[in-house]
């Protein structure tokens, strides 16, 4: 299964904002798994599903974190942005789900 991972601080509005991208994206026929996790947990998360992972997308609040990320999203070859923070405080789960599917290679 094709992975979305949004990284935040602790998860709240994130959950948000995956509901609204799965719903976007079962509205176009698209198959992926989306979900947040804490920041933090990035590199476990990298360690046992990189493979799967098709794009990490930060939270604006973490954003500050995305040079030491970007670090360990290289070792496997995924690319990492941070979410629009327009798009993620209005909760547009269609323009995120652009920004994640515009980095996927």
């Amino acid at each position: 299964m094709k992975r979305i991972v949004l990284a935040c601080s602790a998860g709240m509005s994130t959950s948000l904002v995956v509901t609204k991208m799965e719903k976007e994206a079962d509205a176009r026929g698209l198959e992926f798994q989306i979900y947040a996790i804490p920041e933090n947990n990035l590199r476990d998360e990298l360690e046992a599903y990189g493979r799967d992972i098709q794009v990490v997308l930060l939270g604006p609040q973490v954003r500050f974190k995305l040079a030491e990320n970007k670090k360990l999203t290289d070792e496997h070859n995924i690319p990492i942005d941070v979410i629009d923070m327009m798009a993620y405080g209005t909760l547009n789960g269609a323009k995120v789900l652009d920004q994640a599917l515009s980095l996927i290679k």
